[in-house]
């Protein structure tokens, strides 16, 4: 063999090597997410203007929706003033304060991509640090796009975290939906964790036509298995926000509460 042909066989032995390789990193088998033949970034927001929130990318929800009364008798009235939600540092700031304040005693903020970004299966990833405090209620969570036509719990709903309503640490995840008779139904998990409040963690949903999937740094806690009758094959669109007391928490507001805060480091969705 002279060394031309030799050279050409090095070459194809690297190439087929390289291809072998590119073939197990992006395995959608491997990385156990959704039925698509390709994983990738679809939508993100890395937090790193500082200032309001982006506008292309969220919206801030300020009307109450409840008969003029925010949902599950939460205490707190929700602004898009810069006192309850702004970029610093690289990191989304939601903060909840004690003040009075459209006949609430609390405000915070509450954000949506809804009508913005809406996207059907996949995983979302969201590196937060959460408030502290007695009281506190804050949420990483998804409603169907349907909301506004079907109702909830019509509509379906995945809290990818939610803390406040029993030991501080103890974060939980569900899934909402209508039983066979059109009654409000759900399940959850939860998990403990440590440093919740002066460390980030990852919350994590992993979601496809088969199941649903809730992690805290990779540590799966609840998992549900949904079928073609429920309402977890359409758009879903994202929400972050804290509220004050509400059923979750009991009504349990510390009463020397003062304000405290939720940071996301950044929010990614893959498919």
């Amino acid at each position: 063999m002279n060394k031309l042909n030799l050279l050409l066989v090095v070459l194809m032995f690297s190439c087929n090597t390289r291809e072998n390789n590119q073939q197990i990193i992006s395995s959608t088998d491997d990385l156990d997410i959704t039925d698509e033949n390709q994983v990738m970034l679809i939508w993100s927001d890395e937090f790193e203007v500082d200032g309001p929130p982006s506008s292309e990318k969220w919206f801030l929800e300020t009307v109450p929706p409840n008969n003029g009364s925010w949902w599950n008798e939460e205490d707190q009235y929700y602004t898009n003033r810069r006192e309850n939600s702004i970029v610093e540092d690289g990191v989304l700031k939601i903060i909840a304060l004690r003040e009075d304040y459209e006949n609430k005693k609390y405000t915070s903020a509450r954000m949506t991509t809804q009508n913005l970004f809406e996207f059907t299966y996949g995983e979302v990833h969201v590196r937060a640090k959460l408030p502290q405090g007695q009281g506190t209620w804050p949420a990483i969570w998804m409603l169907g796009n349907t909301i506004d036509t079907l109702g909830w719990p019509e509509c379906g709903e995945i809290d990818i975290m939610e803390h406040g309503n029993k030991d501080p640490g103890l974060v939980s995840s569900a899934v909402h939906l209508p039983n066979e008779n059109g009654d409000h139904y759900y399940t959850s998990g939860e998990q403990k964790i440590e440093n919740e409040s002066s460390e980030f963690h990852v919350y994590k949903l992993k979601w496809s036509s088969s199941q649903i999937v809730f992690f805290v740094d990779d540590v799966k806690h609840h998992a549900f298995y949904p079928n073609s009758d429920m309402p977890f094959w359409k758009p879903f669109f994202l929400i972050l926000n804290v509220a004050m007391g509400g059923h979750f928490t009991d009504n349990n507001i510390d009463p020397d509460f003062i304000s405290a805060t939720m940071e996301i480091d950044y929010i990614r969705v893959y498919q």
